[in-house]
C-alpha cells in the first residue's frame, strides 16, 4: 500500500511539474487521491500530457491556449497563471492571451443567455434583441477560425447545446476539421477533470 501511494505521489509530482506547478498544495479531493492506491492520478496524468502534447490536431500553443480558457472559465488562478507562462514559451503574446480570456468571459455572457432562451423556446424571448455587444468576435487576433474552436470549447464546457451547435458550424465555416473539433472539446473535458481535483 505504502509503494502504491509513492509511485502515485511521483506520479503527481510529474503531472505538477508539467503543468508549471511545483509550490502547488494539494486541495482537499488530490490529498483523498494521493492518500489512497486510486489509480485515477495515473489516468489524470497521461490524459493531461495526451492533450496537451499531441500535436497532430493541435499546436503545442493553441492546446495551451485552450487548457486556458478552460481555466479562465472555472477560474483556478493557480492553473491560469502557470498556463499563460507556459502558452508565452510556446510562442503565444500577451495580445493573444488578452484575447483568451475576454472570449471565455464573453462565452461564460453567451452561454446563459443562449441556454436560456434554449431552455424556454418562447417565440418572445427568442426574437427580442440579445442587445449584447461581441465586437471582439469580428476580427480577432488569433484568427477566426481558433476563436471559434475556444468559443465552442468553454461552451461545451458550459453546457450550452445552442451555443456548442453554432461554433461548430461557423469552425467548420472556417475550414477546420472534425478532428480539429474533437481534440478540442476532449482537452477541454480533460482540463475540466484537472480543475475538479486540483482545486
Amino acid at each position: 500500500m505504502a509503494e502504491l501511494v509513492s509511485i502515485q505521489n511521483e506520479t503527481f509530482l510529474n503531472l505538477l511539474a508539467e503543468l508549471g506547478l511545483p509550490d502547488y498544495i494539494p486541495s482537499t479531493n488530490a490529498a483523498a487521491l494521493l492518500n489512497t492506491e486510486a489509480r485515477y492520478i495515473k489516468d489524470l496524468k497521461i490524459n493531461v500530457s495526451n492533450v496537451l502534447n499531441n500535436t497532430q490536431y493541435l499546436s503545442r500553443k493553441e492546446a495551451l491556449l485552450l487548457a486556458l480558457a478552460v481555466t479562465v472559465n472555472e477560474k483556478f488562478m493557480p492553473l491560469q497563471q502557470s498556463l499563460t507562462l507556459l502558452a508565452k514559451d510556446a510562442g503565444a503574446t500577451d495580445t493573444e492571451v488578452a484575447e483568451i480570456i475576454a472570449c471565455s468571459s464573453l462565452m461564460g455572457v453567451n452561454n446563459i443567455f443562449y441556454r436560456f432562451r434554449h431552455f424556454m423556446n418562447k417565440e418572445t424571448y427568442n426574437t427580442m434583441p440579445a442587445g449584447i455587444k461581441m465586437s471582439i468576435m469580428m476580427n480577432p487576433v488569433l484568427g477566426k477560425e481558433f476563436f471559434e474552436l475556444v468559443s465552442l470549447a468553454v461552451s461545451s464546457v458550459n453546457g450550452c447545446e445552442m451555443c456548442v451547435t453554432s461554433h461548430e458550424q461557423s469552425v467548420m465555416q472556417h475550414g477546420s476539421s472534425e478532428s480539429r473539433v474533437f481534440e478540442a472539446v476532449k482537452l477541454s473535458a480533460i482540463m475540466k477533470g484537472l480543475i475538479t481535483i486540483l482545486a
